[in-house]
């Protein structure tokens, strides 16, 4: 279950640099998870979790996807 809907934004902001920055989906979540952080689909959405501790941070924007 998804606990928090909206990213906060540092977290967002990082996630959306990363993507601009990244040629593919696969360099983008490898990128991710050098600041710790990953990408999984969870009730057909895409969620930011930590690495460090498991936990679902929020669901990635659709613009994002």
């Amino acid at each position: 279950m998804i606990e928090q809907t909206h990213l906060d934004a540092p977290v967002l902001e990082l996630v959306t640099r990363e993507r601009t920055m990244a040629l593919s989906t696969r360099e983008w979540k490898f990128r991710l998870a050098g600041y710790g952080y990953a990408i999984k689909d969870v009730a057909g959405e895409q969620v930011v979790t930590s690495l460090l501790k498991g936990t679902e941070l929020g669901k990635l924007p659709h613009t994002l996807h």
